[in-house]
């Protein structure tokens, strides 16, 4: 299992979300074990509650999301709750209106974010593994999308990020055969960033975690705001943004921090401000 810190700050979605801090990273733990961890639309709910909570936290400087057990991070969406919250068109519309907030909060989320892989990472789980900025995955992951086998409709934006990690090629052979891959694979393709043993994942990701931790805050936000306008049609990027956080650096007490702390050989501390 994930040596994952045994002491929890807040749960939400009746304990199925968990939410604790650990030297500046914050943990979100999907903890629906005995369903794979798979999405209820009150874990969405949940999610996007300790997104916000994490978010508002100046001690935090990164989230790390991650499964509990060792059989999936997200297995996808919980079936079971198919024939209430998703039946036929018009319950879809409002169990995605309802699930909608909680991605966009995660795909525009203003700290780096990192989904640490173990198990089964499936269609709901894919989706929110692909909106975080750093997937790590253990040898034994398995990924991959049964829409097709469900005979559902996978969302504009999943598709959007999977086509941007993997290409339009892979994606439709992903999406039309509802095929599964291996983590090999995965990093083969771009899916994920690194595979590790299954013993060593969650070391590696936290110490991944605080390093980013440790790093002056603004310099990687404005890494994440650049990056995400580069992916953007040249007509919709905002350069203005760029140009705001880069002058924002400039002019931080961070950027003097980082200069002295260079010339005195030391480790720098930022505040980030």
């Amino acid at each position: 299992m994930l040596d994952t810190p045994k002491a929890t700050e807040k749960s939400h979605a009746d304990g199925k979300i968990l939410q604790s801090v650990d030297d500046g990273v914050g943990i979100i733990t999907f903890n629906n074990p005995q369903k794979r961890n798979a999405m209820s639309l009150e874990m969405w709910e949940g999610l996007g509650q300790a997104l916000t909570e994490l978010r508002d936290n100046p001690d935090v400087r990164v989230v790390v999301l991650v499964g509990a057990g060792d059989k999936a991070f997200v297995s996808g969406a919980d079936i079971s709750q198919f024939e209430k919250t998703r039946h036929n068109a018009e319950a879809s519309a409002e169990y995605a209106k309802r699930s909608e907030a909680q991605r966009a909060l995660l795909g525009n989320y203003p700290k780096p974010t990192i989904a640490c892989i173990r198990g089964f990472c499936l269609g709901g789980g894919m989706q929110v593994a692909m909106l975080t900025d750093i997937r790590f995955a253990a040898e034994n992951s398995q990924f991959g999308i049964p829409a097709a086998r469900l005979g559902i409709a996978y969302g504009y934006d999943g598709l959007r990020h999977l086509v941007s990690l993997v290409g339009p090629s892979w994606a439709r052979l992903i999406m039309y055969t509802g095929m599964r891959l291996d983590s090999a694979e995965a990093l083969r393709i771009g899916l994920v960033d690194r595979v590790l043993p299954d013993d060593e994942l969650w070391g590696a990701t936290m110490d991944v975690a605080q390093t980013i931790s440790g790093n002056a805050p603004l310099a990687i936000q404005a890494a994440k705001i650049t990056i995400r306008e580069v992916l953007k049609d040249e007509s919709k990027r905002d350069m203005e943004a760029i140009k705001a956080i880069g002058n924002a650096c400039m002019d931080s007490e961070d950027f003097r921090e980082g200069r002295t702390a260079f010339m005195e050989k030391r480790k720098p501390r930022f505040k980030g401000r």
